[in-house]
């Protein structure tokens, strides 16, 4: 799910400080650099697994994006494009046939199909938000499953960078539903997972700029 990539006239004051890009520049050749390992079947399907979680993700920012104001949605819909594309840098370099269908709200996975109907159906602004939140709490999760399985150091190196962006988005949310005096209960972390994420600094790491 990602970091927060600048789109002009899209933000201001403290929102603007929590956005940042992911390097796809540096990524491919961080990825490029580290010799290809053995992926096994479950690191596979992993990977073509979390290309559409990504798009999940952008996509359903985008739907929100077209109902609501508030950039947050624009803004991490474009990041969510650059975690895509590090993903995509993964698949074709393991010559894995990529499950992006190229249009927006469609899925192979219908896991991630039904996700979609669910999610970008959101019908007032709070339920937007923790649409948001719920969506980066579920790639967090995921990415530590994947992490967790996997001992390939390029697919690790995209991984997390992906899980310092998902943080960074969960904070977004939380930030912006504390400003609007919204409630949260987290549906994939635990409450003091979910807290200590939220309650810590935005993060700076390889990759973003």
């Amino acid at each position: 799910m990602a970091v927060l990539l600048v789109m002009a006239g899209s933000a201001s004051g403290a929102e603007s400080q929590d956005i940042t890009s992911l390097d796809i520049v540096s990524i491919r050749d961080a990825v490029a650099a580290i010799p290809a390992g053995t992926l096994n079947e479950s690191e596979e399907a992993g990977l073509l697994y979390m290309r559409e979680e990504e798009k999940l993700a952008r996509d359903v920012y985008l739907a929100l994006a077209s109902r609501f104001s508030q950039p947050i949605f624009g803004n991490i819909a474009a990041s969510e494009q650059t975690h895509m594309d590090s993903v995509k840098l993964l698949l074709d370099k393991y010559e894995l046939l990529d499950p992006d269908t190229g249009e927006a709200g469609v899925f192979v996975n219908p896991q991630m199909q039904t996700l979609y109907d669910q999610l970008s159906a959101a019908g007032t602004l709070e339920d937007s938000l923790k649409t948001g939140a719920t969506i980066e709490e579920l790639d967090i999760f995921d990415l530590q499953e994947r992490l967790d399985g996997t001992d390939n150091e390029d697919v690790i190196l995209v991984y997390e960078a992906l899980m310092r962006g998902s943080r960074n988005h969960l904070r977004s949310f939380s930030r912006n539903m504390d400003r609007f005096g919204y409630s949260y209960d987290p549906q994939y972390l635990s409450q003091d997972e979910y807290e200590a994420i939220v309650e810590s600094p935005m993060e700076r790491g390889p990759f973003q700029v």
